[in-house]
């Protein structure tokens, strides 16, 4: 059966932003594809390039960022050769995000029902009526009570989990065919937390879209995603079936990313935790730019940079202690 094209090819996404008159590599040569009806986890450490990969994707950096090499294919379309106005006809549209802090995205002025609604208006063809009645729906749909109250209400009446669901509200509106969700349980308690990913799970099955999640937290990970790309100083370092990467790990930082989950069968009196931080852009080290907090760096991991190869079990990763493991056609796209 032939396979069908990926719904997102992302392919050497490289982007900058400025900083005191110099430009700085945030995200660099980035590469992977999301296909149609699966979900993507990417996981690192705050700092590692996941939200400016997305937002890279949303054509929404800013006037300071810039995506400076690569391509994004969505539905076969290269999107950052779009025109602004044609971009934003997808956005919000076929290709929809989910930010981190709904409070910073949802405007303190407007009422729920009319932000909710702007998205139909852009969008779709409803008349006000109509408009109305759907949002009502929406907002009913992800769990929200007394939908028709919450309508005229402003986002600082709700609380941080029914404000998420707004954005989630929002964000499925028009049904989009892939959706990002960066970091969607931050600041959220455990029980709203779950009921947030339920969420995404059943729309996800309902609508056979498909989802980019970017968390910190491997325990979502191991829930949601059928892939995941491992992300660490702009990088791709690791990318396999989810199974595969949390059962055998490749890369030491993926490795230590793991251990770092407390696990009550371990009995460690001590919270494991990988030694010193994430460089910063623009300081990134010559060779592996996780040489040195890594326990098993060799000396030519101080001196070349390794390249995401394809090893021999399918998945992807950029270390030198695979390096006689990689496939005899090299790398490409996770």
């Amino acid at each position: 059966m032939k396979r069908q094209p990926p719904v997102l090819e992302v392919k050497g996404l490289t982007t900058q932003f400025s900083a005191r008159k110099k430009a700085v590599t945030v995200v660099d040569q980035v590469d992977f594809s999301v296909q149609k009806g699966e979900t993507l986890g990417i996981v690192g450490e705050s700092g590692c390039g996941k939200s400016v990969t997305s937002l890279s994707i949303m054509r929404l950096l800013g006037k300071n960022g810039k995506v400076v090499a690569g391509s994004v294919l969505f539905e076969g379309k290269d999107i950052l050769e779009l025109e602004e106005k044609e971009m934003r006809t997808i956005r919000g549209n076929r290709l929809a995000m989910i930010f981190q802090e709904p409070m910073t995205s949802l405007n303190p002025v407007l009422t729920i029902g009319r932000q909710i609604g702007e998205v139909l208006k852009l969008h779709t063809s409803l008349g006000q009526e109509e408009r109305k009645r759907r949002v009502i729906e929406l907002i009913a749909q992800v769990g929200i009570p007394r939908a028709q109250e919450i309508y005229g209400e402003y986002p600082h009446r709700l609380s941080g989990g029914m404000r998420q669901r707004v954005m989630i509200a929002m964000a499925m509106a028009c049904r989009p065919q892939l959706l990002i969700a960066d970091e969607p349980t931050t600041a959220l308690d455990v029980t709203i937390q779950a009921q947030m990913l339920g969420l995404i799970r059943e729309m996800r099955k309902e609508t056979g879209m498909s989802v980019m999640l970017i968390t910190h937290d491997l325990g979502v990970i191991a829930e949601m995603c059928d892939r995941v790309l491992v992300m660490y100083a702009g990088q791709v370092i690791e990318s396999a079936d989810v199974r595969t990467l949390l059962r055998h790990p490749k890369h030491p930082y993926t490795k230590g990313l793991i251990r770092s989950v407390p696990h009550h069968s371990r009995g460690e009196k001590r919270l494991y935790a990988i030694s010193g931080n994430v460089p910063s852009p623009g300081e990134w080290p010559t060779g592996c730019r996780f040489a040195a907090r890594c326990t098993e760096a060799m000396p030519i991991c101080h001196e070349e940079s390794p390249a995401l190869s394809t090893l021999q079990d399918g998945s992807f990763c950029r270390c030198w202690l695979h390096d006689d493991l990689v496939l005899a056609e090299g790398r490409s796209i996770p």
